[in-house]
């Protein structure tokens, strides 16, 4: 049995889909007005796993993740540059899909983009004014209209009395209610918009994930997904207007991965502690990077550190070496083993990336011991963790290429093959005195040379 976290009944229960062996799955993406931060991939490998396995299980998955490619931060900083939205936009588009490829996340199915969807957008904003759920200002502006929407709240379990506590209208605004959302914003003042029945203008936030969603996958689907930050009021929003919209359920299970924390406190420009996908890769491998973010369950929270940064070399070091000289590509399939059954209940229990590593260490644990007794079956383990971890994202590498990058990973691997060449030779010359010392050279470079009856490999000691 597949089970997952409900955010909307906040419980565990069996997953069905709406139409047997097919999920459609929607999950918030990114606003591109700069580059990926270490909270974004958070949740776009979060997200990339749990797609990865579903499709494991058999299921068809169509798998939606828009881009909010409009948006007053997306402005703010064209304005800023002193340059196109559109170019903006089109700049950091590019950035995503190249730190989605450095840490192996999967492309989506489809990826929407808010500006390909105005037409939708007013379409479903008509609606709601026809349902008398939403209505215009006399500027332009149009509003959702909460009090209309009675279970509003329902997935943060907020109540509409305890809302206005802290809500107020903004200069500028002319809301009926403080609690209401904007759907569509008058924007004849920046010229940067699209002509409406309310006149020139742009959508609201919200209102473009309802009308991508609905578009992509129907009216009613069967996961929505998303950072926990999105709860509220993104997600009770999205809920209110496509359910007041279209009169069925908007989506049947909601999931939401838990924050990225950097040295246990919260990743904000202001406390200098705010880094970017890219950066981080400038200075620790892709891999290491992804399985940090996979080790933690999806709805816990991740503490970025170098103590944990560390934790994640030595986990990939156990698997790698552990990998390291079994012949996998002729190994036969333990299809249904016990290890399988094992990792995929962890899988089926809600994602428990925690427990399926757990599985995987006991692999590592058994090829050990069993690579000089039984080397076929050392083999065979070694064929089932490579495809395990294939699930996660993780061990696809070749255990050599792996083991020869460092934490850092600017390492000059060409003068450290230079330097094992001219060891190797002096051996050949019985020169032991040169080979000592190139291989003191080697130490204080933390290369482990590991010599054997085929030559000497080598790996970066962490």
């Amino acid at each position: 049995m597949l089970a997952i976290y409900n955010s909307l009944t906040q419980q565990k229960e069996e997953f069905k889909p709406i139409d047997e062996g097919r999920i459609r799955i929607y999950v918030c993406g990114i606003t591109t007005y700069d580059y990926c931060h270490l909270g974004h991939a958070r949740m776009l490998v979060a997200f990339d796993v749990v797609v990865r396995y579903l499709r494991a299980r058999g299921f068809d998955v169509t798998y939606v993740r828009n881009i909010t490619d409009i948006d007053d931060k997306i402005l703010a900083r064209a304005t800023q540059n002193n340059e196109l939205f559109s170019d903006l936009t089109a700049r950091f588009i590019k950035a995503m899909h190249e730190d989605e490829r450095a840490l192996a996340i999967l492309p989506p199915d489809l990826e929407p983009r808010a500006t390909g969807h105005i037409e939708q957008i007013i379409a479903m904003i008509e609606t709601l004014i026809a349902k008398d759920f939403a209505y215009r200002a006399t500027n332009g502006d149009v509003y959702f209209a909460v009090t209309r929407f009675p279970d509003y709240g329902k997935l943060s379990n907020k109540k509409l009395d305890e809302l206005l506590d802290g809500a107020r209208i903004e200069i500028g605004e002319l809301k009926k209610d403080p609690r209401d959302f904007v759907l569509w914003k008058s924007s004849h003042d920046d010229g940067v918009g699209w002509d409406s029945p309310w006149g020139y203008g742009r959508p609201g936030w919200h209102i473009e994930c309802s009308a991508m969603s609905t578009c992509a996958l129907g009216d009613n689907f069967d996961i929505h997904g998303g950072g926990t930050d999105l709860m509220f009021p993104h997600h009770e929003n999205e809920i209110a207007q496509s359910e007041a919209a279209t009169g069925t359920e908007f989506a049947n299970v909601w999931m939401h991965n838990g924050p990225l924390r950097v040295d246990d406190e919260k990743m904000s420009k202001s406390l200098g502690n705010f880094f970017t996908v890219r950066e981080v890769l400038k200075h620790y491998d892709a891999e290491v990077v992804r399985h940090l973010l996979v080790a933690s369950h999806y709805r816990s929270p991740i503490n970025y550190s170098q103590e944990s940064l560390q934790q994640s070399v030595s986990a990939l070091e156990r698997f790698y070496i552990a990998l390291q000289d079994l012949d996998i590509a002729s190994a036969k399939s333990l299809t249904g083993s016990r290890f399988e059954k094992a990792f995929l209940a962890a899988m089926d229990d809600d994602f428990n990336t925690p427990e399926a590593f757990s599985v995987l260490f006991e692999m590592v644990r058994e090829i050990n011991k069993e690579k000089t007794g039984n080397p076929d079956h050392a083999n065979q383990l070694g064929a089932l963790l490579v495809k395990l971890g294939g699930l996660l994202g993780i061990l696809q590498d070749e255990p050599v290429e792996f083991l020869r990058r460092a934490v850092s990973i600017e390492v000059d691997a060409a003068e450290i093959e230079n330097l094992i060449a001219a060891r190797e030779q002096a051996r050949a010359d019985k020169d032991w005195n040169r080979a000592d010392e190139i291989r003191d050279q080697l130490t204080a470079m933390k290369v482990v040379v590991e010599d054997g009856a085929g030559g000497s490999n080598w790996r970066i000691e962490r």
